[in-house]
């Protein structure tokens, strides 16, 4: 058997760079679930103020971009392997994906944080709502047949 190299589009790969971006600004707006997320962090609106280092928001899409790459990677194989719908394929590996590799190692760090399980909910539940937007942006614009 001969090896595949996946087929990916770029473009949705980097349209999902910019969602995942979206999703996280939203998500920890203090009107959504920031204010929320800061208490449970140790952080409060002052400490939030002084701003962040300013590699972190390069580091984040970087991360986001690869998450992106590879999750339109997996799609693909699935969606080899499986046949069906492409949007389907996505979804369900970016679930699988996320239980079997964010999740479970989310749950193991924490259970060493000194903070505990405080933030927990909080990581999983933004990083589900990522891997879902990305698997959506990804799964509606397959790569070219």
């Amino acid at each position: 058997m001969e090896p595949t190299v996946p087929a990916i589009n770029i473009l949705a790969v980097l349209l999902a760079t910019v969602v995942a971006m979206a999703v996280g600004f939203a998500y920890y707006h203090p009107k959504v679930l920031g204010t929320s997320w800061m208490r449970a962090i140790g952080h409060d609106r002052e400490s939030m103020g002084r701003g962040v280092k300013p590699w972190i928001y390069p580091l984040i899409i970087v991360c986001a971009f690869v998450t992106a790459w590879v999750l339109a990677g997996a799609a693909w194989m699935s969606h080899e392997f499986y046949g069906g719908s492409f949007l389907l394929n996505a979804l369900v590996t970016a679930w699988i994906l996320f239980v079997g590799f964010t999740l479970a190692r989310v749950v193991v760090h924490d259970a060493f944080d000194p903070r505990g399980f405080r933030v927990t909910g909080h990581t999983a539940l933004n990083e589900l709502l990522v891997i879902t937007a990305m698997a959506l942006v990804i799964g509606l614009w397959p790569p070219a047949a």
